[in-house]
């Protein structure tokens, strides 16, 4: 039995709001900078991330508040989430290497009975975006935005160690749930930050 509240459950829409804003900024600043490939990929990835968040926030909502445990819900976050953060990562380092040359891709979906798969999926795909947007900081003459986007994947990482810790607990939620919005506050902070300077209209 898991120790939410409607407090605790609230708060894990932070993080997605956050996520879905990021993601939206980057969408309309990086349209026509992909290859169309490319860009479809990311926008199924980001899309992908967000409904998994969302999906997980509002599985916990509706156990805190006692109308349901739609555990599917909640099920779904690892697998969608982690394929969702791979496509994003992967689209934004073809953008930085590859530019505008014509590339395909695909992710096939995979039966799997750990979680390892996805978690690996997970960080190489967060990995790519902070590191891709990092490199655009650096082009751009934003350098010091950097840091926002390296502190973003840390904190990510950092929730790495809460995964083995007991979920049940409220103390657990409350540290991830403040630590993701960390996360995700430095990543929109960052993108907006290159939004600003000029992004969309930015050539290589």
């Amino acid at each position: 039995m898991y120790n939410f509240t409607i407090p605790m459950a609230l708060m894990d829409f932070v993080p997605v709001i956050f996520f879905g804003m990021t993601a939206v900024i980057l969408l309309g600043d990086l349209y026509g900078k992909m290859g169309k490939g490319v860009y479809a990929l990311f926008a199924a990835g980001s899309f992908n991330v967000f409904l998994a968040g969302f999906c997980k926030a509002l599985w916990k909502l509706l156990y805190a508040a006692d109308i349901c445990d739609f555990k599917a819900m909640e099920e779904m976050f690892m697998p969608v989430n982690s394929i969702g953060l791979l496509c994003v990562g992967l689209s934004l380092i073809c953008m930085v290497c590859m530019q505008k040359k014509s590339v395909t891709l695909s992710v096939a979906p995979v039966a799997v009975t750990s979680s390892l798969p996805f978690i690996a999926m997970m960080v190489v795909g967060l990995g790519g975006m902070c590191a891709s947007l990092s490199v655009l900081s650096v082009k751009m003459k934003k350098g010091r935005t950097m840091i926002l986007f390296i502190l973003s994947f840390a904190c990510a990482m950092a929730m790495g160690y809460l995964s083995g810790q007991d979920s049940t607990l409220a103390w657990v939620n409350w540290t991830e749930q403040s630590i993701n919005t960390v996360s995700q506050l430095c990543l929109m902070l960052g993108t907006l930050a290159l939004h600003k300077a000029g992004l969309k209209n930015w050539n290589w």
